[in-house]
């Protein structure tokens, strides 16, 4: 039998023999490379080896599908595709075609959801025989690789194996945003030409002078085979694809995955040939070049050709779209250089017009331009294989000439685009550009510069290791070279819910289909109309990544209603999430209810995560049967947890959902009274482990403690039982210093701690050597404790002053800095507390600083507080004149409602209505001491100290059961005339 590559055999083994010195493995190899030829060209079912987004393949399509019209085309691809095809027409290429499934059966569940794609774009042999196949009468297009079930059917069940054996994952981003338009959807390599050892990659880069593998095929393979004839393209690919076939290491898993894609492909083709008794002479099968040299023993349609069995599909719910894609998020997909398929794109444009082919477009084809197909061509039968690798291997390219025009256009363009860009560029730069294309292609050997060559020479010659603006001189090249041109899916080829968003979005007046980010002004009181627009805006901020949906002014939370709304909008240029939930629900609704569902349900789901979730139910559905569910379940969660981690978002949440039922309904609804009754029995049987569990932070205990009192006025009244949070407040016994405040402050809530010896036990610390150094923990305890124990604001402000005042610097200025990092970043809504608590304690002015007196020191009387609170520069007043104005004016007393009411919510203080009809008040008092002090002994408490100034200013006024109510009654009645005559001095006054 003639061998027509027998002669190139045996001049390949002699040379392999004669370089390696002995027979070895090299010469096998070279051998069985042509064999793999010999036997691809043998096969009577035409195989059409591709690489995938290869100018040269497709042109070389064109050419055999004009000459061959084939009746059927067997196309690698995913079979369950097939029916996305035909929604091409409705698309601007570049777009995916993707299968999305997050309901899984028998696939691990940390794999989903789980996503398939396959990128098309126009400069690629694909795209020319689907155009051809579903344009051409009479035409039949066979989808023949495995299912996207079956891509996962056949990973490997660990997680790291299944990120290794991925085909590709994205993980490459545009400055646009349009390198992530894949995201991590597994990608399927049609005609994956590279090679799959490191070694024999690394080596050819090298040699080839070159950086990086797509500038090493786009030398090497795609211009000599851009204008070769059909004979010399089909043997040259199937030569490259054995090559690195051989040469991949024997048993690795992606190897065996491939051969298991070849064995189930040559099954399908070998039962529809079967079925449809088509001739084979009639039909072509487009695959890659890798899969083109295989030696499975399934290869070919003869009836000696082994069996394979296919597993059937899981009960898996796939569900298919288009999304759309762009060169960057194909390079990133697949590994390749950045700029690489744009770089091929503008190769197939200037091929096309050069050869003047006619290429293949679908009709109504949006974003090309539709070129006139020559007549038809009558087919070419196959006649005998003949040797073309020999000539092709033997002689050096035959490559076009320098051209060039096109280089100075090139080098004038990029000039004028980077002065754009903030380069300081010059005709002189374009002038050393071009004469440095032409050094570095002379110096790589090359007939001409390349536009990798143009590349380098424009970084080298513009860019100068600076770069002004946010693109570099690199990726301006790309830009000018053809750019990374993004794809779009059109309305007609959208899921019913991306339709349902456009049409709804209608009224805002802006073509969402652009990719530029659009501003979108809603006048909501003026237009009442686009109040629903503004519904379903929130509503993709929620589901949508950062960027698609932006709010420029404008809120969407609890009790708040937006009058004017702006919008930044990039729905185009975001298109791809949009299509893809339409694969989670037909309305946008409908996906909010599932993904809030899912959430709560899911295996990791918390209290907080349920609150949340009942917050964006309200927010976004409004539906009270649902709400009420998600509010159920918060209460199971609540009720199963064991750590309290998430309780200062828990008393967060629940604050704010209690506040706005008040506010908006006539009483709370029942999950709401089972959480809190639930929330109190919970924290409180939690409370005593939390206090002594190192692991437990001070904030979380914070917060239970702010639960349980704030909370403890309706948990009564829902039945609770106040012993409860008594026992275990008593029960609670923590060492380190911070806690300890926090149970301090939870004794004083409850009456167990005077204020008076609770300000002993802290000047007791300060005065204790050993326990000085640890004293700042005691005030970040006090800190917290603002969150329990509100009222408590003034004393915190006091002893933090004693202990500024009091502690070393070399404890003190060390501690500053934790201070401030504890506040910001566990306190950042308590500090506007105390800020608003040291401004009603200190003076306002720098000279009334120097003669101010704390008022919570024994000495500083009326004056000192009358001086922080009502502007008095004056000394401090003595006697029990002074303790009354002190303990009216709140500055620092046991029960007083100055400064330290005011935080407490009682409303006095500076700049109130009560606290201006006090000054004169204190005003008097101070200026007649001797009066206030014969009054004091009238009712029983002398002037030596006996009385408490705040309890003399407010409950003597207030509560029904001080002793002396009787003796002030009595008094005022005996003497109506001196009432009288006071009330009209204080009015006076």
């Amino acid at each position: 039998m003639s061998e027509p590559f027998g002669a190139l055999r045996q001049q390949l083994v002699e040379a392999a023999t004669a370089f390696a010195g002995s027979p070895g493995a090299v010469p096998d190899i070279l051998a069985g490379i042509v064999d793999d030829v010999d036997r691809a060209l043998r096969e009577e079912l035409e195989i059409f080896p591709v690489c995938h987004h290869s100018p040269a393949s497709a042109l070389a399509m064109v050419r055999r599908l004009r000459e061959k019209q084939p009746k059927v085309i067997y196309l690698e691809l995913c079979e369950d595709l097939a029916p996305l095809l035909t929604e091409l027409r409705n698309c601007r290429l570049p777009v995916a075609l993707q299968a999305f499934a997050s309901e899984l059966d028998r696939f691990p569940k940390d794999w989903g959801p789980l996503s398939v794609i396959a990128p098309i774009t126009e400069a690629s042999a694909e795209y020319q025989a689907i155009a051809y196949a579903l344009d051409t009468p009479g035409v039949e297009l066979v989808l023949v690789d495995r299912s996207t079930d079956h891509v996962f059917q056949w990973q490997p069940r660990t997680s790291e194996a299944s990120d290794e054996a991925a085909p590709g994952d994205a993980d490459a981003s545009d400055e646009d945003d349009a390198g992530d338009l894949h995201g991590d959807a597994v990608g399927i390599e049609i005609g994956d030409l590279r090679p799959r050892f490191a070694e024999l990659e690394t080596h050819l880069l090298h040699h080839g002078k070159v950086r990086h593998w797509s500038e090493w095929w786009d030398q090497y393979v795609e211009q000599p085979l851009v204008e070769a004839d059909y004979a010399t393209y089909r043997q040259v690919m199937v030569l490259i694809g054995s090559l690195f076939r051989r040469l991949a290491p024997s048993g690795a898993e992606r190897v065996t995955v491939d051969e298991d894609r070849e064995r189930y492909m040559w099954t399908r083709m070998r039962e529809h040939l079967a079925t449809s008794g088509v001739d084979r002479a009639d039909c072509l099968y487009v695959c890659g070049a890798f899969h083109a040299a295989s030696r499975v023993e399934q290869f070919g349609t003869g009836p000696d050709a082994a069996p394979f069995e296919i597993t059937p599909r899981t009960a898996t719910k796939w569900l298919y779209g288009l999304i759309p894609s762009s060169h960057s998020a194909i390079e990133g997909q697949f590994g390749l250089a950045s700029g690489s398929v744009s770089i091929a794109a503008a190769t197939w444009a200037k091929a096309v017009s050069r050869s003047k082919l006619a290429t293949f477009q679908l009709e109504g084809q949006r974003g090309s331009r539709k070129r006139a197909a020559r007549p038809a061509v009558a087919a070419v039968e196959a006649g005998p294989v003949a040797d073309q690798l020999t000539q092709f291997l033997a002689s050096p390219p035959d490559l076009h000439g320098f051209d060039e025009e096109e280089l100075l256009g090139w080098c004038v363009d990029i000039v004028r685009l980077a002065r754009r860009n903030g380069y300081l560029a010059s005709t002189a730069d374009a002038i050393a550009v071009f004469e440095t294309s032409i050094l570095l292609a002379g110096m790589r050997n090359r007939a001409r510069p390349t536009p990798y060559d143009f590349q380098d020479a424009a970084v080298t010659c513009i860019e100068k290791d600076v770069i002004p603006g946010r693109r570099d001189v690199r990726r301006l090249c790309e830009i000018l070279l053809g750019g990374d041109r993004v794809g779009q899916v059109g309305y007609d080829a959208l899921p019913p819910l991306a339709r349902d968003v456009y049409d709804r979005l209608t009224p805002i007046g802006l073509d969402l289909r652009k990719s530029t980010v659009q501003r979108a002004l809603l006048d909501l009181n003026g237009h009442p109309e686009l109040i629903p627009c503004s519904h379903l805006l929130w509503m993709l901020r929620y589901l949508l990544p950062d960027g698609a949906v932006r709010p420029i002014m404008g809120s969407r939370r609890l009790g708040e209603r937006s009058i004017q709304e702006s919008w930044d909008l990039a729905i185009g240029r975001h298109q791809r999430y949009i299509i893809e939930l339409g694969y989670e629900g037909v309305t946008v609704e409908q996906v909010v209810e599932r993904r809030l569902r899912r959430s709560v349900y899911a295996p990791d789901a918390t209290a907080a995560v349920a609150l949340r979730a009942v917050e964006d139910s309200i927010l976004f559905l409004g539906s009270r049967r649902f709400t009420d569910e998600l509010g159920a379940r918060a209460v199971e969660l609540l009720a199963a947890e064991r750590t309290v981690d998430d309780a200062p978002d828990v008393l967060r949440r629940i604050r704010r959902l209690l506040a706005h039922y008040r506010a908006t309904e006539p009483e709370l609804p029942a999950w709401c009274a089972s959480f809190v009754t639930a929330g109190y029995a919970h924290y409180c049987t939690l409370l005593p482990t939390a206090f002594v569990d190192d692991e437990t932070g001070v904030r979380q205990v914070g917060a239970m403690l702010g639960f349980l009192f704030t909370m403890e006025g309706l948990a009564l009244s829902l039945g609770c039982d106040r012993a409860q949070l008594e026992i275990a407040v008593r029960q609670s016994h923590p060492e380190s210093p911070a806690k300890v405040a926090l149970l301090w402050a939870a004794h004083h809530q409850l009456g167990l701690l005077p204020l008076a010896d609770l300000r002993a036990r802290c000047a007791d610390l300060l005065r204790n050597p050993l326990v000085v150094p640890t004293f700042p923990q005691y005030l970040s305890g006090f800190v917290q404790a603002l969150e329990p124990v509100p009222k408590l604001a003034a004393f915190v402000v006091e002893v933090m002053s004693d202990a500024f005042a009091h502690l070393p610097d070399p404890v003190l200025l060390p501690w500053l800095p934790t201070l401030i990092t504890t506040l910001r970043d566990q306190a950042a809504e308590l500090v506007p507390v105390l800020i608003r608590e040291a401004g009603r304690t200190f003076p306002a002015t720098l000279p009334a600083v120097d003669a101010w007196v704390p008022p919570w020191t024994p000495a500083a009387g009326g004056a000192g507080a009358a001086g922080s609170g009502a502007g008095s520069a004056g000394g401090p007043a003595a006697g029990s004149a002074g303790r009354f104005a002190g303990g009216f004016a709140g500055g620092g007393g046991e029960a007083g409602f100055g400064a330290a009411g005011g935080s407490g919510g009682d409303g006095f203080g500076p700049g109130s209505a009560r606290w201006d009809a006090a000054v004169p008040v204190l005003r008097l008092l101070a200026e007649h001491p001797s009066a206030c002090d014969g009054v004091a002994e009238l009712l029983g408490f002398p002037g030596d100290g006996g009385g408490e100034p705040g309890w003399l200013g407010l409950d003597l006024l207030h509560a029904p059961a001080v002793p002396g109510r009787a003796a002030v009654q009595a008094l005022l009645a005996s003497h109506p005339g001196t009432a009288e005559a006071l009330e009209a001095l204080l009015v006076a006054g």
